[in-house]
C-alpha cells in the first residue's frame, strides 16, 4: 500500500512540474545511467544501487558505456606499442 501511496505522489509531482509520464523507478535507472556514462567505476554504482553483485549492474547498464570498447582498444594500442 505505501508503495502504491509513494507512486501515484510521485506521478501527481511529475505530472505538475512537466515530466509527463515518468515512474518512480525511472529516476533509479536514470541515476544509474548518468554515473556510468560519466565514468563512475561499476562497482561504486553497484553499491549504490543495492545490487548484490556488480554482474547485475553491468548485465542491466553496460549499454550504457559505448566508450568501453574504444578504451580497450586505446590500451591493447599502447600494449603492442602502437
Amino acid at each position: 500500500m505505501l508503495l502504491r501511496s509513494v507512486s501515484h505522489r510521485f506521478s501527481t509531482c511529475a505530472d505538475a512540474i512537466g515530466l509527463g509520464d515518468v515512474r518512480f523507478h525511472d529516476l533509479r535507472h536514470a541515476y544509474a545511467t548518468r554515473l556510468l556514462e560519466r565514468g563512475v567505476h561499476p562497482k561504486v554504482v553497484s553499491e549504490a544501487l543495492g545490487h548484490s553483485s556488480i554482474s547485475i549492474t553491468m548485465d542491466t547498464y553496460s549499454h550504457v558505456m559505448p566508450s568501453m570498447s574504444q578504451v580497450a582498444a586505446d590500451a591493447v594500442d599502447v600494449v603492442l606499442g602502437e
